[in-house]
C-alpha cells in the first residue's frame, strides 16, 4: 500500500546554517573527545605517542568549540530554535513522564519542534561546554590562579569529560536508531509522517 500523498512530502526542518552549525561543533566535539582519549587511556598514549601534539590539539579545538555557535547566530532559523529549545512547556512534562513510566505510545509523547529530551540535551551539553571551557582555560594559563583552583578545575573537567563522553555516546545512539531524524539534519528535511507522528505540535 502506497503512502497518501499528503503524508509523502517533505517538510523543512533545519536550514543550511543549522546543518552547518551541527556538524562543525560536531567535528570539533569529536576532536576533543579523541584527543582527551588519548591523554588518558595509557594504551592510547603509548600508541598515537606525540603527547605535546595532542596536547596542542585538544586545547585549541576545545577553545574552538563554541565558535560554530556564535557564527551561527546570525542565522534567523537557528535563533528561533534555540528560542523553541530554551522554553519548556506542560506537553514537555508530559512527554518526560511518559519517557520515564516508558509509554511508547506517541499519543502520550506530545513534542513541538524540538521534545524535552532534546531540550534536557542541549541545556545540559551548553552548561558542561561552558563548565569545560573555564575550566580547561584554568588548566592552560596556570599564572592566573592559584594552585587549589587548578587542582579542583582539573579535578571537575576530568570527570565532567567522562560524563560527556557517556552523554555524547547516548546522544549517537538515539540518532542511529532514528534515520528519520539523522535525514533531517542531513538534508535538512524530514516526512511529514515522521513529523506528525514524532513532533505533533510542531506539524500544528
Amino acid at each position: 500500500m502506497s503512502p497518501r500523498p499528503d503524508t509523502a512530502v517533505a517538510v523543512r526542518r533545519f536550514s543550511r546554517t543549522e546543518r552547518w552549525v551541527h556538524r562543525t561543533t560536531a567535528a570539533l566535539m569529536g576532536v576533543c573527545v579523541l584527543t582527551a582519549a588519548c591523554l588518558y587511556v595509557p594504551q592510547l598514549a603509548e600508541l598515537v605517542g606525540r603527547r605535546a601534539l595532542v596536547v596542542t590539539l585538544h586545547k585549541w579545538t576545545g577553545l574552538a568549540l563554541p565558535v560554530p555557535l556564535l557564527a551561527g547566530l546570525a542565522s534567523r532559523a537557528l535563533r528561533t530554535d534555540l528560542g523553541h529549545l530554551n522554553r519548556f512547556g506542560p506537553h514537555d512534562r508530559t512527554w518526560l513522564r511518559a519517557a520515564l513510566h516508558r509509554d511508547k505510545r506517541h499519543a502520550s509523547r506530545p513534542a513541538g519542534k524540538f521534545n524535552a529530551g532534546q531540550k534536557l540535551y542541549a541545556s545540559w551539553i551548553a552548561g558542561a561546554t561552558l563548565v569545560m571551557l573555564g575550566t580547561g582555560l584554568m588548566m592552560w594559563f596556570t599564572h592566573l590562579t592559584p594552585l587549589l583552583w587548578r587542582t579542583s578545575a582539573t579535578f571537575v573537567h576530568d570527570w565532567l569529560a567522562l560524563t560527556i563522553g557517556i552523554v555524547l555516546a547516548g546522544h549517537i545512539g538515539m540518532a542511529l536508531a532514528d534515520p528519520e531524524s539523522r535525514k533531517g539534519m542531513r538534508t535538512g528535511s524530514v516526512s511529514r509522517e515522521w513529523a506528525d507522528r514524532e513532533h505533533p505540535l510542531w506539524r500544528r
